[in-house]
């Protein structure tokens, strides 16, 4: 087992990365206050580890809140059910929320445990890669509107993140695929040694090789943690940085639905765009946007934007956490390895929204 820290004083909590976790009590007991626990998660995964999770918290009132499956579902009618789940149970102010399932439940339970009599508990318990590598760290929590992904929420950190690999078995192979954007994600914003070592490790990540599993996991949330601790509320623009491919992937997921394209293959596309975009601005070379395409390909995640017009695009960007004064903010690639936040001409913007299909031809 692996055990890092995010570093936020008295605030900090640890990551626990191995095999088997879900079995062990102790990595939990000293985060439970009181002892009402409530588990949260999805017709998916309850049925395939809510059982397990539940023999390691004996001992506790445990309740349940079984939530549909999918981005669909993300939106404050499914955030309710949690706090009715809560509120007929009659739950306390040392209640216990734990999220069981992927960025959907681990979001969602947490906007409820900021929310609940003003604050409670909760501990991550990730499912999906994409959430053992991004969502369940840092503590971003919220739910979609129809107008805006991840536009209602809150800060609220965990106490702790048990990630157990194990889980990953059961993942379906897109699901693995688009866990795997957000990893390539952290080479291409700041570790360049990290990108070239997954460059050449990638065959072994999609057949699941549990140590270059591991240690994806373990390289991703070292990032994570360091970025938090250094810009929790994303104050500074350095937090803002793991948003690369973001604004243009949210803008995917709203324009197409949500839950048509995986959060993470649209961030996929949405990374090649800002890489497009850096290179129309003279920061990076076509070389560079063939790198990032390439990793892309060979992770088996889409290159090719879908069908949406450069108005469309922007109506959906408009509507973004980067807008600040009316003026769009875009991650960007100073080089690989190296990521920035900067406003961009609007002309040039236009550009990489127009150029569609072209991005997914290899030059």
């Amino acid at each position: 087992m692996h055990t890092l820290e995010v570093a936020l004083g008295a605030r900090s909590y640890p990551i626990h990365i191995g095999t088997g976790l879900l079995d062990r009590a102790d990595l939990l007991l000293s985060h439970i206050r009181g002892r009402q626990v409530l588990i949260v998660s999805n017709s998916t995964v309850a049925p395939l580890y809510l059982e397990r999770l539940r023999k390691t918290l004996s001992g506790y009132l445990v309740a349940e809140c079984i939530l549909p499956d999918g981005e669909a579902f993300k939106d404050m009618a499914h955030l309710d059910l949690i706090f009715t789940t809560l509120l007929q149970h009659r739950f306390n102010r040392d209640c216990t929320l734990v999220a069981l399932g992927g960025g959907v439940v681990g979001d969602m339970t947490g906007f409820a445990a900021a929310a609940y009599q003003r604050g409670v508990d909760f501990i991550q318990i990730p499912t999906t890669l994409l959430s053992q590598v991004d969502s369940s760290v840092g503590g971003k929590t919220g739910v979609n509107h129809a107008l805006g992904k991840n536009m209602i929420g809150a800060f609220k950190q965990p106490n702790v993140v048990v990630i157990d690999t194990d889980v990953l078995s059961t993942l379906p192979d897109r699901e693995l695929k688009a866990g795997i954007a957000e990893v390539i994600k952290y080479g291409l914003i700041r570790d360049l040694p990290f990108l070239e070592w997954l460059e050449g490790a990638m065959p072994k990540l999609l057949t699941r090789e549990p140590h270059t599993l591991a240690e994806a996991i373990r390289r991703s949330c070292e990032n994570k943690a360091a970025v938090v601790a250094a810009d929790e509320l994303e104050q500074k623009d350095v937090r803002a940085l793991l948003n690369l491919g973001h604004t243009f992937g949210h803008a995917i997921e709203t324009g197409m639905g949500y839950g048509v394209w995986l959060h993470g293959e649209a961030v996929a596309t949405g990374m090649l765009m800002a890489a497009d975009l850096s290179m129309r601005l003279g920061w990076i070379d076509e070389a560079a946007v063939t790198r990032t395409r390439d990793i892309l390909i060979k992770a088996g995640l889409p290159v090719t934007p879908p069908d949406l017009s450069a108005d469309e695009y922007l109506e959906h960007m408009a509507v973004d956490k980067k807008v600040k004064d009316g003026q769009l903010h875009l991650v960007l690639l100073k080089h690989l390895g190296e990521a920035v936040v900067s406003k961009v001409p609007a002309a040039v913007l236009k550009q990489t929204l127009e150029t569609g299909a072209a991005l997914g031809v290899s030059v």
